[in-house]
């Protein structure tokens, strides 16, 4: 794929990159095939020993579905020993995390830095490109400051679509919820860049832009991302402070006020599915979920993106009832899901949160 350079802009920043904080460290693939399989993993993840990764919660864990999940080095003998001894086949994807971690920050150190749309940049480089993209694109692109992060850094949203002088209906997208997924903030940046070389032209793409707006927020979890490029790759959660509890943050995507700390979430600050002290605890979410409340008239749609898995999930995740427009969306998922695989082949699975996470 080409590599497509941004107005030429040449932005200069250094990238020192987290300490080794995952020397060792082993990341497992394995199938749960019975009861005593899924008591282990309970057990297992509830002394941090591992630190599940696919599904994103260990109350989400099933039979018959793959669970991919981290372990210390200090660990990986014993859990690979009980994993033996019950029985439990596992794959080692990974044998030592700091190595890849490593190689990825070194490859962003060395490389030459135009603002190129296929690797990753971190938030200093980001909050730039979105200054200069809606000031280079004013017909197309508009930038507004919807609120502030924990540590006082400003949370932008990007309105893209042609200026017509009335409202128009709108998709609101989020990138960057959870701190550790670059590859959600690069696709909101792809998606952008795609939008002004489109303008203009026949595509599909641009005749949407004339009859939508599409509300994009690049990096939400801004204070995360940032910690995730300084301190700790893959720091997942805010960075507020926790009342009574040395553990840092919240998980932005369960703070939202939509079944707040039901299934898949955690009242335990420790927790990487933290859900918060309260609904809208985090001011990345409130200033979120603010501004749908004060555009509601125009959002038709809210489309959130994230790594790890390729799914394409809709409503409801909290419950096995359908959604109204059950049919709609999930027709719509396939559609997208084969698009996907037209391009470049990736299998995608659909359908709705709670039967493709299978939560009990």
């Amino acid at each position: 794929m080409e590599i497509l350079l941004f107005l030429g802009v040449v932005v200069a920043s250094a990238v020192s990159g987290p300490a080794g904080h995952y020397q060792g460290d082993r990341v497992l693939r394995l199938i749960p095939e019975t009861d005593q399989h899924l008591q282990f993993l309970r057990n297992v993840s509830h002394t941090r020993k591992v630190d599940i990764w696919q599904p994103h919660s260990i109350d989400l864990v099933t039979t018959d579905r793959s669970v991919d999940f981290r372990v210390g080095a200090e660990w990986t003998s014993d859990v690979q020993a009980e994993l033996e001894k019950i029985g439990l086949q596992y794959e080692i994807l990974t044998e030592n995390l700091q190595i890849l971690i490593e190689n990825q920050f070194d490859r962003i150190r060395t490389r030459s830095f135009s603002y190129d749309y296929e690797s990753y940049h971190n938030w200093d480089q980001i909050e730039s490109w979105i200054a200069t993209i809606a000031n280079k694109n004013p017909n197309l692109i508009s930038r507004l400051k919807i609120g502030q992060s924990y540590e006082g850094r400003d949370i932008y949203l990007l309105r893209v679509g042609k200026r017509t002088g009335s409202p128009k209906p709108a998709i609101f997208m989020d990138c960057g919820i959870h701190a550790r997924e670059w590859i959600s903030p690069a696709f909101c940046q792809w998606f952008v860049k795609e939008a002004i070389r489109t303008h203009g032209t026949d595509s599909l793409l641009n005749c949407l832009l004339n009859e939508l707006d599409f509300l994009v927020i690049p990096v939400l979890n801004v204070d995360g991302y940032v910690y995730s490029w300084t301190e700790d790759r893959l720091w997942r959660k805010t960075r507020s402070r926790n009342f009574n509890s040395v553990c840092v943050g919240t998980d932005p995507n369960r703070n939202f006020n939509a079944q707040w700390c039901a299934n898949g979430s955690s009242n335990n600050p420790c927790s990487d599915v933290y859900c918060g002290p309260f609904v809208e605890s985090e001011k990345e979410v409130k200033a979120v979920a603010d501004f749908i409340r004060n555009h509601s008239s125009i959002i038709k749609a809210y489309l959130t993106i994230h790594s790890y898995s390729q799914k394409c999930l809709f409503p409801y995740s909290y419950t096995y009832s359908l959604a109204y427009n059950h049919n709609e969306l999930a027709n719509l998922a396939q559609n997208a899901v084969l698009a996907l695989q037209s391009l470049y082949g990736t299998q995608y699975t659909f359908g709705s949160g709670a039967s493709s996470l299978s939560w009990h």
